[in-house]
C-alpha cells in the first residue's frame, strides 16, 4: 500500500478527530478551509489519492460519508521524534552549546533505520561539506556511541570546538577533512572525540 503524504495524513487525521469528537464527518469546503486550500478542489483531489490507497472511502451522492478504513495510527506507529540539538557548524570549528531545542519527526521506512535513545539531530551551519551532498540549513541525523570508520561523517569535537566533518585515518592518526576545497583539514593538537556517527540526512525543499 503506497503511504499517505504528510498533507494527506493530516487531512486523514483532521476527519478522524472530528469523529471522535462527535461531529459531523467535514466535507470537501470545510477541508479546504481547514487547510487553506484555495478551493475544495484541493481538498477532492487529496482525498481521492487517499481513496485510491486505501485509507478512506465514501459512499457516493451522499453527503458527509467520509470514512477512514485504515487508521492512522497505523501509519503513525512508524513516526518517531528524534531531539534536535540546534546547530553544528559545517566550516571552522567553533565553540556551541548544544541544548534539545525541538524534535524532528521522521518515518523509519523513509530514513532507512530505527532510532535509538542515542539518536540525534543537528542543523548544518556552513558548506565545508558540500563535496558529500550536505548543504547549509540541512538537519543531519547521528548515532551517538558507535566508533567511525575511515571515511564517515562524523560530529566531533576536536580541541574543544564542535565541527561536521568527514572522518579519516592517516599514518595511524586520526584527523577531519572538509568536503569543500575552500576548508583545510583538521588536525588535533590536543583532543578530538567523535560525538555522533553519521546516519541520515534531512533536507526540507528551498523557497
Amino acid at each position: 500500500m503506497t503511504e499517505p503524504t504528510p498533507a494527506q495524513q493530516q487531512i486523514m487525521g483532521f476527519i478522524e478527530s472530528e469523529a471522535e469528537a462527535g461531529r459531523p464527518v467535514p466535507t470537501r469546503r470545510e477541508i479546504a478551509k481547514q487547510f487553506g486550500f484555495h478551493s475544495h478542489r484541493a481538498a477532492a483531489c487529496h482525498l481521492e489519492a487517499l481513496r485510491n490507497k486505501g485509507f478512506i472511502e465514501w459512499d457516493r451522492g451522499k453527503a458527509r460519508s467520509l470514512r477512514v478504513t485504515s487508521p492512522l495510527s497505523k501509519v503513525r506507529s512508524r513516526i518517531i521524534d528524534i531531539p534536535l540539538f540546534g546547530s553544528i557548524p559545517a566550516g571552522s570549528a567553533q565553540n556551541r552549546e548544544q541544548e534539545a531545542e525541538a524534535c524532528v519527526s521522521v518515518d523509519i521506512q523513509s530514513i532507512g533505520f530505527r532510532p535509538t535513545r542515542n539518536t540525534f539531530a543537528l542543523r548544518v551551519a556552513g558548506d565545508s561539506m558540500i563535496g558529500k551532498h550536505i548543504c547549509d540549513g540541512d538537519i543531519v541525523v547521528f548515532e551517538h556511541g558507535p566508533e567511525p570508520r575511515s571515511g564517515q561523517i562524523v560530529a566531533a569535537l576536536i580541541d574543544r570546538k564542535n565541527t561536521l566533518k568527514t572522518f579519516l585515518i592517516k599514518n595511524g592518526k586520526p584527523f577531519l577533512k572538509a568536503e569543500n576545497p575552500k576548508f583545510p583539514d583538521l588536525i588535533p593538537s590536543e583532543e578530538l572525540v567523535i560525538q555522533g556517527v553519521f546516519r541520515a540526512l534531512i533536507r526540507k525543499a528551498r523557497e
